[in-house]
This record gives structure tokens, C-alpha cells and sequence, in this order.
């Protein structure tokens, strides 16, 4: 979306417009249904190959009813659901650059799951000059029981700060696809939606987890390196799959055009495969509970050379009361690190 472009003398006024949106709600009336098919297909777009996620009596092994689905894999449900908000709701600015993302893990999401997405602008902070925007999804099941909780913080990027040529080469490029939702970004037309007031019972993962036993694991312990080659193909894979079709993950020209260097892997992509990378160690990936990331520069990927990502991890603490612990997540591209900070905590028997 393009929005009218604020002038510098009115561009912290959009922040405090969208700030006053603060708290506005609207839960999405068609169910996400989780598809065996759709697993093995996120799972392959963020090159996890854990057991779970591909064969039924590896994941029934584990305690779970059928395929087990990634830990980043409600990003697709978002994706979808957040349109109308950056539509509609959080206006005035031309693009948006992601910072931070949290996912929690109340229990894992299975095949034949149906998913029912809430949207929530849950904040809006002015740091350095910069909006920093939080979007809340709750995804809840059939039951009514809330089943992950994901949150996504972006800054707001308004027009004196984006190359004029960008909006016209974007057009160009972007596949053609008409929003079913009226856009009208005059105040006049906004009406506030607050979250409904009422309990939300929050899931439980019963099982046993399986992950290596509490009693083995010592602080500092290190997971192995892993090293994730990335391809063009790799992102425009990813892209279809999950819906996020930013031209900056697969055209140079645009890429440049948004002052980057060359064409950048989504955010998503690292943490997917940040998230695959500790579930290979861990050995169970319904154990995490939640996995926090701020992302710090971009994994580059040229036509050329591709790119790649540079795993590593250790862990940080452990909760004895609890059997929990905390795993730092450590990721690097050209020699640079890619997660400010990163961390995952962790079930174990």
C-alpha cells in the first residue's frame, strides 16, 4: 500500500494518529485449516527436515495426533490476517521494516487444526525518531482454547525517507491481487473495534516432551554449528509459501531502490531456520515455548553467490523448578550478526 505522503513537518503526526488507534481489534470470520501438505511445504521453505513435521509415526512418536507444524509457521495465518490493519488501521506510511518478533508456543500446532486469527494493534512507540509499531495475533482453536500468541514489531517508513522511484517500480512488479476490504485512510472513516472483553483459556501441552533430559544439561553447554545456504529460488519459494511478496526479498533494482545493497532473505526465513536449527538439537519441536528475536542487519542474497547463515547456540540458563531452560541463539551473515538478540526457552523432561 501507498499511503499519502506525509510531509517532514508532519510525519511524527502519524504516529501519534496510529498510536491513538492503539488496542483496535477484529478477529478474521474464516478458520486457518492446517493441512498436512501446508507443513511439509513451510517446513521445506525454511529447510526444517525434523522427523515431526514430515512423517506421521515420527511425530506420533513424540505424543502428537498427526504432522506437527514449525514454530514460525503461524507467520501464513498472520500474513493474511494483518492486511486490513496496515490497510486501514496503521496509515501513513509507505513501507514498514521489521525489528522484532516473538512467537509463543502454548501448544503445538498439529494437522487438522483449524485456527481462528485474532488482530491486535497492541502498540506504537517513538524511539530515535523512528515508529515502532506491535502488531498481536492470537490463534485460537476450535475449542476456544488459545493455542500460540505472535508478536511482530515494525518500524514505519514514511515517504520523505523512501527513493520516489520505488513506488512506480513496485507497481510494476507486484502480482496483481485486489483486497477484498475497502481502503479509506481519512480519519472520518476509521471506527475504533476493541478486543471484546472475557477469559481465554490458554492451551496446554500435556505430553512428555522430547528433548534431552533436564538433569544432562549444564549452562554453557553449546549446540553445534549449523550452516544454511540460501538461493534466490529460496526466497521467492518462501514468498509464495507464506504470502509475503516484498519485491526488496527478489528484485535487485527494487532492493537498491530501498537503500539496501543487494536483495535481503526475509526475516522470517531466519527464524525459521533459527528455529529448525535448535528443534534439530532439542529433538522435539513442540518443546520451545517461545522464541524471541531483534533483528540487528539482513542476510544478503545475491543472483551470483546466494548467501548464508551461520548457526550457532548455547545454553544460557536453566529453571530446575520448572525443567526449563533458555537457549541463546547466536546468527551471522558476511561476517556480521543478524539477531541482536535471540533466545528460545525450552521444555525438557
Amino acid at each position: 500500500m501507498t499511503a499519502p505522503p506525509p510531509t517532514p513537518d508532519n510525519a511524527a503526526d502519524t504516529g501519534s494518529s496510529v498510536a491513538s488507534r492503539v488496542g483496535h481489534y477484529y478477529r478474521m470470520n474464516d478458520t486457518f485449516q492446517v493441512g498436512r501438505e501446508k507443513i511439509r511445504e513451510y517446513a521445506r521453505a525454511v529447510q526444517d527436515y525434523h522427523p515431526a513435521h514430515w512423517d506421521p509415526e515420527a511425530a506420533a512418536a513424540l505424543g502428537y495426533s498427526g504432522l506437527v507444524a514449525p514454530l514460525t509457521f503461524t507467520s501464513i495465518p498472520a500474513m493474511a490476517a494483518n492486511r486490513h490493519l496496515f490497510e486501514s488501521v496503521i496509515v501513513g506510511y509507505d513501507t514498514y521494516v521489521q525489528t522484532e518478533q516473538v512467537f509463543e508456543q502454548h501448544r503445538p500446532v498439529v494437522v487438522g487444526d483449524e485456527l481462528i486469527t485474532d488482530v491486535e494493534l497492541s502498540s506504537v512507540r517513538r524511539i530515535a525518531g523512528k515508529d515502532l509499531i506491535t502488531v498481536t495475533n492470537t490463534f485460537t482453536d476450535t475449542k476456544g482454547e488459545k493455542v500460540h500468541t505472535m508478536h511482530t514489531t515494525v518500524a514505519g517508513v514514511t515517504a520523505e525517507e523512501v527513493d520516489p522511484a520505488i513506488t512506480e517500480s513496485v507497481r510494476k512488479v507486484m502480482m496483481h491481487d485486489v483486497s477484498v476490504l475497502a481502503k479509506d485512510d481519512s480519519d472520518a472513516a476509521y471506527t475504533p473495534a476493541a478486543r471484546p472483553e472475557g477469559d481465554v483459556h490458554v492451551a496446554e501441552d500435556a505430553r512428555v516432551p522430547g528433548s534431552p533430559s533436564f538433569d544432562d544439561l549444564t549452562v554453557g553447554d553449546e549446540i553445534p554449528v549449523r550452516n544454511a545456504s540460501l538461493s534466490r529460488g529460496d526466497l521467492v519459494n518462501y514468498a509464495g509459501v507464506a504470502g509475503d511478496a516484498n519485491p526488496i526479498h527478489w528484485d535487485e533494482e527494487i532492493a537498491r531502490l530501498a537503500g539496501l545493497p543487494d536483495v535481503i532473505a526475509h526475516g522470517m526465513v531466519t527464524m525459521g531456520l533459527g528455529a529448525g536449527f535448535v528443534s534439530s538439537w532439542s529433538g522435539d519441536p513442540g518443546a520451545a515455548t517461545r522464541f524471541g528475536v531483534r533483528l540487528a542487519s539482513p542476510a544478503i542474497v545475491s543472483a551470483e553467490n546466494g548467501g548464508s547463515i551461520e548457526y550457532s547456540g548455547k545454553i544460557k540458563s536453566l529453571d530446575p523448578e520448572t525443567r526449563t531452560g533458555v537457549v541463546l541463539v547466536v546468527a551471522k551473515s558476511n561476517g556480521k550478526k543478524i539477531f541482536g538478540l535471540a533466545t528460545m526457552a525450552i521444555r525438557f523432561p
